[in-house]
């Protein structure tokens, strides 16, 4: 069954994108013809188009646990985290700013933290242990009387592991600071209702759960303030200004709405215990998984193979999508800061590659996988 696939394209990059679900092109499709007016018209012509916002927004914000005016739609989850960041910044300019994050975010927080640094603020950014957690008392020691934010990834995009933001929250309400989750890779994988996890701000991007490009969004909490990255009309609430647009918020709030976590999710993390366990079979102790072994998103599997690279690996792979937590240039490997962050040696961090598993993904596509993995190696 194997040998069938090989040759053809095999996708395992679901946490880098994924593609739109079929549902949700649908609930895309006749938009692009009606529900054309802008949606803050008072006219016939907006009134559609508000309705279809609307529901989107309400679709969105049920799936989180929050009310719909809690949902600011933005173009994305780098928008949203950088809306989080900045707004807050902006709204507490005024005492020397302290914010709490940590070394293994994704760069849409990591990038907006050494912006705000440039502009006069302190950030501290805490380690991880090997397994790519936080402990919660790094986070209670870091506070101080300047601190207005603390922001933590719910699940790392490298390595699938979940963070404690639970724990992290009744931290942050101890010390009535604000909490904020990049929950982009998790929202449609594992719960992430806000009450639950104790957040007041919370981004989620489209691309990651089967929507399309373009869109996202960002939970805030009722009665925290956010200065607006753009001004301009009183659009999301005065939060964020620019006409929306009701397809694509259409497409998120769908979306949202399919993404129901337990009958979804369960096969999915069927077929990534299956494809660890087989590549266990197929190269013992040569495979070593990275991230933790139960803490981790369902469908993410990080694994490097000793005395390999990941990047060369995926070069003799060219029909498989999958990425790597390296990057070779010239002769030299370059390890993924996250794995740099958990203390991985360098020359297993070099062997890294990243399997991201979805909807589409078969049992017959893995098997071949490891097939291929196992005539390179050998």
């Amino acid at each position: 069954m194997a040998n069938e696939c090989l040759g053809k394209p095999i996708y395992l990059d679901y946490n880098a994108s994924t593609p739109i679900d079929s549902a949700v092109a649908e609930a895309m499709r006749p938009l692009l013809a009606t529900a054309y007016g802008n949606p803050s018209s008072g006219h016939w012509a907006g009134a559609p188009a508000r309705a279809v916002l609307d529901q989107a927004r309400l679709s969105v914000a049920t799936l989180l646990g929050c009310t719909p005016s809690e949902i600011v739609f933005t173009s994305g989850g780098s928008e949203a985290n950088n809306l989080a960041l900045k707004g807050m910044y902006f709204r507490r300019a005024d005492r020397s700013p302290h914010l709490i994050t940590s070394r293994t975010e994704h760069p849409a927080i990591l990038a907006p933290c050494r912006f705000l640094e440039r502009l006069g603020a302190t950030v501290t950014y805490l380690p991880v242990d090997g397994h790519g957690l936080v402990d919660p008392d790094d986070v209670r020691r870091a506070v101080t009387h300047e601190t207005i934010l603390i922001s933590v990834m719910h699940a790392n995009n490298e390595t699938g592991t979940v963070q404690p933001i639970a724990e992290i929250g009744k931290i942050a309400a101890a010390h009535g600071i604000p909490l904020h989750t990049d929950a982009a890779q998790s929202v449609g994988k594992i719960t992430t209702k806000v009450d639950e996890l104790g957040v007041d701000l919370l981004s989620v991007a489209g691309h990651k759960m089967y929507a399309p490009k373009g869109i996202g969004a960002l939970f805030v909490r009722r009665g925290l303030a956010v200065e607006p990255l753009i001004h301009g009309a009183g659009h999301e609430g005065a939060r964020r200004a620019g006409t929306e647009s009701a397809m694509l918020a259409a497409a998120l709030g769908k979306a949202c709405e399919l993404a129901r976590i337990g009958p979804e999710i369960e096969p999915i993390r069927t077929l990534r215990d299956a494809f660890w366990s087989r590549l266990r079979s197929a190269f013992g102790d040569r495979v070593v998984l990275n991230g933790h072994p139960e803490r981790r998103l369902p469908n993410t599997l990080n694994v490097s193979f000793r005395g390999e690279r990941g990047a060369d690996l995926l070069s003799k792979m060219p029909d498989v999508a999958a990425s790597t937590g390296s990057a070779c240039h010239t002769g030299a490997a370059s390890v993924s800061p996250v794995l740099e962050a958990m203390s991985v040696d360098r020359e297993i961090a070099a062997g890294a590659i990243r399997f991201s598993l979805g909807r589409g993904t078969t049992r017959d596509e893995i098997e071949a996988v490891v097939e291929h993995l196992r005539r390179l190696i050998s």
